[in-house]
């Protein structure tokens, strides 16, 4: 690999054809290499067999395929697959397949680490080493299809952006592999089942609303009380709940699409009345449903599960207010696969 081979995923199909007419082919090679590259998820010149192999050989000279490569594996005794994925320049990420009886769910990271400090999150105590690239987002997709294919004999149904990252701030990258994963063009999903995450940057959740995305978004909440969540997401001093609120109302007005409030109940921490109050009184600002979901520790003794009475509690406050709420079990905590796990412990350790 020589210093000026470019990598050839970073090419729009119209660079590209630009490419093969420049030297001397029918530009249509180059919708066929687009194909192989988004659609196939090729990730060699070699499988390119409609291609005559002087055009392969001359691809090989000028361009590269950067390929992630799933360093570690895990299963978990309830199906969960965690990967640890090194990038092309040695950084690691981590990925999860979460199978359900009738969804198979990619969980994907958007960027090494992540700048945010949640104080309940496994990835704060990284530092934020770099943004992925579009191609880098999509390889963890296509990865986690083929362990679905292979270990459950299904496809992959569901993307979830809940992994390493906050997706907002990789804004450009994270749209562009949203493009390539549900364009005809690339894996045809639908984004109706894909989930972005995020902490709740109201400047730039007005600003998916304003850019007509498809795509589903999740808020992770926590807590509706100003002093609460900057306690835990020092997040909120810059984005309080009533911007957050603001933002929200313009998602709804603009996509007419509810939004998903991920939801974790602390022992003494946002287990009271006022705090489910709090929750309740945002809800119906703003059209809505609640995910309550279990704690996963890290092993830090400011934050524990709330009792099985206090989610009681929560749900049955929110239900009583015509609010939907489900409570998540999470799955494959045994291989620290869990929601607010990932913590890449190859790096950390």
């Amino acid at each position: 690999m020589s210093e000026s081979q470019q990598d050839i995923r970073k090419l729009t199909l119209e660079q590209l054809q630009d490419y093969f007419t420049s030297n001397g082919q029918a530009p249509f090679r180059a919708k066929q290499v687009y194909e192989w590259l988004w659609k196939k998820s090729a990730k060699d010149f070699d499988d390119m067999t409609n291609l005559s192999l002087s055009v392969r050989e001359k691809l090989k000279a000028d361009f590269i395929i950067k390929q992630m490569e799933v360093d570690t594996m895990q299963r978990s005794t309830d199906g969960t697959i965690k990967n640890a994925l090194q990038l092309h320049d040695g950084l690691r990420v981590e990925s999860v397949l979460i199978p359900t009886k009738k969804r198979i769910t990619a969980c994907i990271s958007s960027q090494v680490g992540c700048s945010l400090d949640c104080h309940f999150c496994a990835t704060a105590r990284l530092k934020k080493m770099r943004n992925l690239d579009p191609d880098e987002i999509y390889d963890q997709v296509v990865t986690i299809h083929e362990q679905s294919m292979e270990y459950h004999h299904r496809p992959l149904t569901n993307i979830v952006y809940m992994g390493m990252g906050e997706p907002l701030l990789n804004y450009h990258n994270v749209l562009a592999s949203i493009e390539k994963i549900t364009s005809p063009k690339g894996l045809g999903m639908s984004p109706k089942r894909i989930t972005l995450s995020t902490v709740g940057l109201a400047k730039m959740i007005r600003k998916l609303a304003d850019d007509t995305v498809k795509f589903n978004l999740a808020v992770s909440l926590h807590s509706a009380i100003d002093r609460t969540r900057s306690e835990i997401m020092p997040i909120n001093l810059k984005n309080p709940i009533a911007d957050l609120q603001a933002s929200l109302e313009y998602w709804y007005k603009l996509t007419k699409r509810r939004v998903t409030f991920e939801y974790v109940i602390w022992k003494g921490i946002n287990d009271d009345e006022e705090h489910l109050s709090a929750l309740v009184k945002l809800c119906k600002r703003v059209p809505t449903k609640v995910n309550l979901i279990q704690y996963n520790s890290i092993d830090d003794p400011r934050f524990e599960q709330a009792s099985a009475e206090k989610v009681d509690m929560y749900v049955q406050g929110l239900t009583d207010s015509r609010i939907v709420a489900k409570v998540r079990r999470s799955r494959g905590q045994d291989i620290d696969a869990a929601c607010g796990q990932l913590a890449n412990k190859s790096v950390v350790n």
